[in-house]
């Protein structure tokens, strides 16, 4: 199976870099006229685009490449061969509307014959929402007076999207040659350079592809990076992200942490291409199962601390857009981009997750002016009333449909998702004192309702039960997503507190059948994916288990370093959920919040 890299900006995701020879096997962005996202693939046995190198009749690419990601995000690879060295780099610079692969190619002691260049096919476009299904409409390719070059979109009628190279603004002096053609349904296209290389001299190939709504926005988006210039895109990018690399004083977590939370940045939203508005998705690579769709668990409870930690201003665009497009389905299983319902379905963990969100960016920030927009205290005010419909007429605990994984409960009052409710509605009293009249008095009656029905006796000890219905049903049970681990972290009881450790002696024994207790990596799991799962580690540092939980990471080969929802319990491979952008998120920020991460000092 290959093993791929990925960058990417806030306008488009670089998902499928393969490892093995450079190439990228799609491109993908966020529309909100479609409802989510649209890929463009390459063919059977053709990438979207690909480089070569030869020098001398050597191919440097075949060679083998050795990556390296600068400031834990842009990837680079240098291979060598006869005496050649060859470098290329993958850049989506930041705020720009497209990316740059630049190839760099030096020569040895004597000269050379020397071929460089991108080949590429577009033969694919896919529509993804979860699934990924073609999207049928006739593939256009052109010249265009707008970049010099040519000029690839689809057009269904109107405009969707477009795809432009850029290397010149004077064809007449410039040494690349370009090509383009139809073959049936697939456009093959071309940019290179050959001739003789000098003993010690070195060749570039420096190549723009812009990203538009049509032939216009593409190019010059192309134009726009080719006029500022590599170096000057290469230096913005990277001192971005120095800017918000963090440490924990261990290289190795670092790299992990730093990689994560900036998959999480980009790869957890971003600017759709048709309107330019900020969404949120679990993961904006198709490699995800359920990809380029909203959950407010998924962005609130696990990207959220991550991206705060990242970007103050970007963790509050994401509130925004939670308060407005999404806030009318608030705690519905999921929803596309736009708001609307895709997967009905009530979870009480993703009502409460917005106004732990906010809570948790106040805290942070200092930023009280949030709390008087109208969007936020509106949307307060449709949670709280939403909650008030779950509530039971025997006591104070409210139920859910569906558990933190999205699948069907057992029994409708979860102990973790009251737990939730409980910090929700404190959090609330807290925010706006004075505003809901009653809500420190219920949470305190919903504390007692969870200590009075959700403690059961195991073994004659006291633990606290997963999910539990007030006629004497109860069940030994815990799930990663939305883990009892994870009481303390938030507040409701200390990691001394005699319930809470016995639950998690039960949970963590070889007896239950998804602790995996007895394997080298030895983190929950549940029916939904039957291996340890990242959370699960997350849930471990967050919890009273952070050295065990760093020896398991470090057995975590994940998805090529990027959190994977399950890993297998042996070798640490990714078993389920591949690219999963919210999941690094909060792997990111466990391991910050565990050693004691702080913003690393730029020397």
């Amino acid at each position: 199976m290959s093993e791929y890299l990925v960058t990417g900006n806030e306008y488009l995701s670089l998902p499928t870099i393969r490892q093995s020879d450079g190439a990228l096997e799609g491109l993908s962005f966020l529309h909100m006229g479609a409802k989510g996202m649209i890929e463009l693939r390459g063919g059977e046995g053709q990438p979207l685009l690909a480089p070569y190198a030869e020098a001398d009749g050597l191919d440097l690419i075949g060679s083998g490449l050795a990556w390296e990601r600068l400031h834990s995000w842009v990837p680079r690879f240098t291979a060598g061969s006869g005496g050649f060295a060859l470098e290329g780099t993958l850049l989506a610079p930041i705020g720009e509307r497209g990316f740059g692969y630049r190839l760099l190619l030096r020569g040895g002691d004597k000269g050379a014959q020397f071929k460089l260049g991108l080949r590429g096919c577009w033969a694919g476009t896919l529509h993804s929402v979860n699934e990924s299904k073609p999207i049928e409409a006739e593939k256009h390719a052109y010249a265009s007076g707008w970049n010099h070059s040519f000029v690839m979109d689809m057009r269904p009628g109107l405009s969707l999207f477009a795809f432009a190279p850029a290397f010149t603004e004077d064809r007449a002096a410039c040494p690349v040659r370009d090509w383009f053609e139809k073959r049936g349904d697939e456009v093959r296209f071309g940019l290179g350079l050959e001739g003789r290389l000098g003993a010690g001299e070195s060749v570039q190939l420096c190549v723009w592809f812009g990203l538009g709504f049509e032939e216009v926005s593409a190019s010059t988006s192309a134009k726009e990076l080719l006029r500022q210039g590599w170096d000057a895109e290469l230096q913005k990018t990277l001192g971005w992200l120095a800017a918000r690399e963090r440490t924990v004083g261990d290289a190795k977590l670092d790299g992990t942490l730093n990689l994560n939370m900036f998959f999480s940045c980009f790869f957890g939203g971003g600017l759709t291409l048709d309107t330019e508005e900020f969404v949120l998705v679990t993961s904006r690579s198709p490699r995800y199962y359920v990809s380029a769709a909203y959950w407010d668990r998924d962005s609130l409870l696990w990207s959220f601390p991550a991206i705060l930690l990242a970007d103050s201003g970007m963790a509050a665009e994401m509130l925004r857009y939670v308060f407005t497009r999404q806030i009318r389905n608030v705690g519905i299983h999921s929803r596309f981009i736009d708001g609307t319902l895709l997967e009905p379905g009530f979870e009480l963990d993703e009502l409460c997750a917005p106004v732990v969100a906010l809570g948790m960016y106040v805290e942070k920030t200092g930023d009280r002016a949030i709390l008087d927009e109208a969007c936020v205290k509106s949307g307060i005010d449709r949670i709280l009333k939403r909650l008030g419909t779950k509530r039971s007429p025997e006591a104070a605990l409210y139920e859910t449909f569906l558990q933190p994984t999205d699948d069907m409960r057992s029994y409708p009052y979860i102990c973790y998702d009251n737990v939730l409710v409980w910090y929700m509605l404190r959090k609330i009293d807290e925010l706006y004192p004075g505003r809901w009249p009653g809500l420190a008095e219920e949470a305190g009656a919903v504390r007692a309702a969870i200590m009075e029905h959700c403690v059961k006796e195991k073994d004659g000890k006291p633990m606290f039960a997963w999910s539990v219905d007030l006629k004497g049903g109860w069940d030994v049970y815990d799930e990663p997503p939305g883990s009892l681990l994870l009481l303390p972290h938030y507040g409701f009881c200390g990691m001394d507190d005699e319930v809470w450790k016995n639950t998690a002696e039960v949970i963590r024994r070889e007896d239950y059948p998804y602790s995996f207790a007895a394997c080298p990596i030895a983190e929950i799991g549940c029916p939904h994916a039957p291996h340890p799962w990242v959370l699960s580690i997350s849930n471990s540092l967050l919890s009273d288990r952070r050295e065990e939980a760093r020896r398991h990471l470090a057995l975590c080969s994940m998805d090529n370093g990027i959190a994977c929802e399950s890993v297998d319990e042996y070798t640490g491979e990714c078993r389920t959920g591949e690219a999963f952008a919210t999941c690094a998120g909060f792997l990111a920020y466990a391991i910050d919040s565990a050693f004691g991460g702080r913003k690393r000092v730029i020397e």
